[in-house]
């Protein structure tokens, strides 16, 4: 999503010339300072293929690439011109074969909304006419993670992951999410109070989205969502910063992003092997404890690129782009993206939420297992969710949410399954 002030990238051969630098580089570029305003989302889709020869129910990319014509990225078709579709949203691809929308910024929900519904609909069209289906499941229940893009970074991903059992690899290929990014803040104490919130709501909120019970290949267990189980137990270093310690976001997540292990060095586009140093961090590079393995120091556009491979529940980049909900059935992630929106649509509103979800803003495990099965759980997310409705900016917003308060007060998923847990199955 491109948020009030866009980051251009960075400069080829503009080196950082220390650690201090690096870091104050990293603030700069992850939080853009302005009036809070926009609005953006992703959505993502498992994709199958329908057509009865078909070997593999995964769409080949070629099917894929030809399906999407103009339109389609070129991490699948190098000379496509990756078109913008007519609401304004661009098509991506994971390395599973799911599908993605991103946005264009909007600041107004409601007409974020429409112009992803018009897409959506444009990419059904699209894809149907090579018997190509989009799948509305943040997990898949019925395939064996197989991944089709073959690109480096994602060679080197699933390298860094074996480590961890099946979850890398599940996490790349066989999940969904629906992803809202809103505008930082206007100053430092504002995007410390947004950044926090966003925080601190996220486990009700994963709760009150969960939809992913089933997930072929993963290990014997009941979880709410099965997706953010996979997050949940990849590089904690990765993905589980520090943010309850943090007072400045802007100056911690520099030095937190910094100090996460390489996932890969880019080299060559004619080099398949992007792998990194075992466990050395972008911090190792930049003071030449890397110089025998990588043979050069990093430059601007190296850390760039290191930030695109952390992966917090919020992450920084230039907007705060909120990462931990399930892709949701149908059409109801507008609703997700109504709640997100009311939610950080004043400061008032913002600090009354922080104090809502305070009482289980920690319960990340807790949340993805037992969902809304949990008592103190369910109760912070009906009273989100009620704040949610009171603040949305439309009355069909309003509407949407308050259905979605009332279905959570009853301990019912997106889908409408009631979620069972017991005390004991609460950790992993």
């Amino acid at each position: 999503m491109a948020v009030t002030v866009d980051k251009a990238p960075a400069e080829p051969g503009v080196g950082l010339s220390s650690r201090a630098a690096a870091e104050a580089y990293v603030g700069g570029v992850c939080f853009k300072q302005g009036p809070p305003a926009l609005i953006g989302a992703e959505l993502e889709w498992l994709t199958i293929c329908s057509e009865p020869s078909a070997s593999d129910s995964r769409p080949r990319l070629s099917a894929l690439a030809d399906a999407l014509g103009p339109y389609a990225p070129q991490s699948i078709s190098p000379d496509s011109p990756a078109k913008v579709l007519p609401g304004g949203s661009r098509i991506t691809l994971e390395p599973g074969g799911q599908i993605e929308l991103s946005s264009a910024p909007f600041d107004d929900a409601s007409q974020l909304c429409a112009q992803l519904l018009e897409d959506s609909h444009f990419l059904s069209g699209l894809l149907e006419a090579r018997s190509i289906r989009t799948i509305s499941a943040a997990a898949d229940a019925d395939r064996q993670a197989r991944r089709l893009l073959r690109l480096p970074r994602y060679r080197a991903m699933e390298r860094s992951f074996a480590g961890v059992g099946p979850y890398g690899k599940l996490m790349m290929c066989n999940t969904a999410a629906t992803q809202v990014s809103v505008d930082a803040g206007g100053d430092r104490a504002e995007i410390a109070a947004r950044w926090n919130t966003l925080y601190a709501i996220g486990p009700a909120l994963l709760a009150a989205f969960a939809c992913s019970p089933d997930l072929h290949g993963a290990p014997v267990g009941a979880w709410a969502s099965q997706r953010m189980r996979t997050w949940l137990r990849l590089d904690h270093t990765r993905t589980r910063p520090p943010v309850r310690n943090w007072d400045d976001p802007i100056v911690d997540y520099g030095r937190w992003a910094l100090d996460v292990p390489l996932l890969c060095v880019r080299r060559g586009e004619s080099d398949s092997d992007w792998a990194a140093p075992p466990g050395a961090s972008f911090a190792d590079w930049l003071c030449g404890a890397l110089d025998d393995e990588i043979g050069r120091r990093p430059e601007a556009e190296d850390l760039d690129y290191h930030l695109t491979t952390v992966f917090p529940p919020v992450r920084a980049s230039g907007h705060l782009e909120v990462r931990y909900l399930d892709a949701q059935p149908g059409d109801q992630w507008t609703v997700p993206i109504h709640v997100l929106d009311a939610l950080m649509s004043a400061p008032a509103v913002v600090a009354e939420a922080a104090d809502l979800a305070d009482p289980v803003a920690d319960e990340w495990s807790l949340a993805a297992r037992c969902g809304l099965a949990d008592p103190q759980i369910r109760a912070v997310a009906v009273d989100l969710l009620t704040l949610a409705a009171d603040n949305a900016r439309t009355d069909t917003a309003a509407d949407q949410i308050g259905d979605a308060a009332r279905r959570c007060r009853a301990g019912l998923t997106p889908s409408g399954a009631i979620v069972h847990c017991r005390p004991e199955e609460a950790a992993e």
